[in-house]
């Protein structure tokens, strides 16, 4: 069975691993069709796990397959159902997992391809619970950025930052797949949306996207731009994923009451924050990490709507590792989604 596996810090490597076992008591065995590829494989492979993990392990974190078996006490899945697949391994029986809130689970015991064995092989045993079904309308690529980019996107913006029609939202890194996917929900919401990227090729993109106003944050300062753009008022939202090359000039970019979404920080894990701004302007951050099973459900809906992700390019299993590559260099726009099979 071909796999990706992580065989030491920075060294990704493709492998063959043995078949999966039949699957056991409540799990379903998937082949697996796409895996797509995200900042957090980049972390992965760094070795930024934040928690300790035996190498080596296989990638990938955000994936799709069929159904080619079932274990004893299944109920829902029949053999030949396309399913996205949730990373997470949550309880399902803790309050935060009762209460329909996954991503909060007290019990969680990893995230696959980072702590644990991941997506990027050919078959994978799973607990059905992390499985949701893919609509019909959906093809194996675009739903291969649902379990991980699209959920993520609609929990920032709809359950965390509760962006409504007629705000104005600034987003950062737009050229990346959640940085597009927020473009495309933002616009579709109803809301004016100012992009950011590091090269004006992007800026160009991004406004075919839909983006109202788009700026180059090497070049200008788009804190600036935001004042400018809102008549010194500031926008409502910030979606922020960037880190400390953006975290001040996204506080200064919002309105008195102004909310800042994040779920992540590509530039770096610490950040000044000025309080005096943040209390009297009475700013909200949130922290946003993941998505719950409802928030994967809505947005294979979005998908199935006709709202598609931004696909940079798809790539074979052997061409992971340069995918991952490319990601830290920012040589990409949308998504890149690796076919197995």
């Amino acid at each position: 069975m071909r796999a990706l596996s992580l065989i030491e810090e920075g060294r990704l490597e493709r492998v063959d691993l043995p078949e999966p076992p039949p699957p056991g008591k409540g799990e379903l065995q998937i082949a697996m069709r796409r895996v797509a590829l995200n900042h957090i494989d980049l972390w992965g492979a760094r070795g930024m796990a934040f928690a300790k993990r035996s190498l080596p392990i296989v990638a990938g974190v955000e994936g799709v397959g069929e159904v080619v078996g079932r274990g004893p006490g299944v109920i829902g899945f029949q053999t030949g159902d396309r399913v996205a697949l949730y990373a997470g391994l949550v309880c399902g029986q803790c309050k935060a997992c009762r209460a329909l809130r996954e991503n909060l689970c007290e019990n969680v015991a990893g995230i696959m391809g980072f702590h644990v064995d991941g997506m990027a092989r050919e078959r994978l045993n799973i607990p059905s619970r992390l499985a949701v079904k893919i609509p019909e309308a959906v093809s194996w690529t675009d739903a291969a950025c649902a379990p991980l980019t699209f959920a993520t996107v609609q929990h920032m913006l709809f359950d965390n930052a509760k962006l409504e029609r007629g705000e104005w939202i600034l987003i950062h890194a737009g050229g990346s797949g959640v940085g597009s996917t927020a473009i495309l929900m933002a616009k579709q919401a109803g809301a004016t949306v100012i992009a950011t990227a590091g090269s004006d090729a992007k800026l160009e993109r991004m406004k075919r996207l839909g983006a109202d106003h788009v700026v180059n944050y090497t070049t200008d300062r788009f804190e600036s731009v935001a004042r400018r753009l809102t008549g010194k008022r500031g926008v409502d939202v910030v979606f922020e994923h960037v880190g400390p090359a953006t975290w001040g000039g996204s506080l200064l970019s919002l309105a008195k009451g102004g909310r800042l979404v994040t779920c992540g920080s590509t530039s770096g894990m610490t950040a000044e924050t000025n309080l005096a701004l943040l209390f009297q302007q009475q700013l909200r951050i949130i922290a946003s990490f993941g998505a719950t099973f409802r928030n994967v459900r809505e947005g294979l809906d979005k998908m199935a709507g006709g709202l598609r992700p931004v696909i940079d390019s798809e790539i074979g299993l052997d061409e992971m590792a340069a995918g991952i590559e490319r990601l830290k260099n920012r040589d990409v726009f949308g998504k890149i989604v690796v076919r197995m099979g």
